[in-house]
């Protein structure tokens, strides 16, 4: 089934239901932007590009209960964006960047819209400006 087209013809995401593998990859960029929601777990992505580290490590600079910090890492690791492995007691993380491609390829999406969307409005707003010459 080709996409669905709006008012100004541009391409709309079909809700879910309609594609499951869109959406299913509908739900996983919605998981991925609550995770970048967070001012706590953007840094604990930030610290994790340079290396893997252990929850005890990731934990460190914060003030809050571990649990509480341990739930920040559950959101991370649910939209795909952190995997942990366990060696003994200790649980390392590590970054999986692969997964911010799913939200970079829709801010892409919707940047073109909105170009688009500019474009012909700075068409329509040089036409106006064209009559009001004549």
């Amino acid at each position: 089934m080709p996409p669905a087209k709006g008012a100004e013809g541009d391409t709309v995401t079909p809700h879910i239901g309609s594609n499951a593998p869109q959406a299913a990859n509908a739900v996983i960029v919605d998981q991925i932007f609550r995770a970048l929601s967070d001012p706590t777990r953007r840094n604990v992505l930030e610290r994790l590009t340079s290396r893997p580290a252990s929850v005890s490590e990731l934990a460190a600079p914060y003030k809050m209960a571990l649990p509480s910090f341990v739930e920040h890492l559950k959101v991370l690791e649910t939209s795909g964006l952190v995997r942990s492995h366990k060696a003994g007691r200790v649980r390392t993380y590590e970054l999986a960047a692969d997964q911010l491609k799913l939200a970079e390829d829709w801010l892409g999406r919707q940047r073109n819209v909105w170009a688009r969307r500019l474009d012909r409005f700075d068409a329509y707003v040089m036409s106006l400006k064209e009559e009001e010459k004549k």
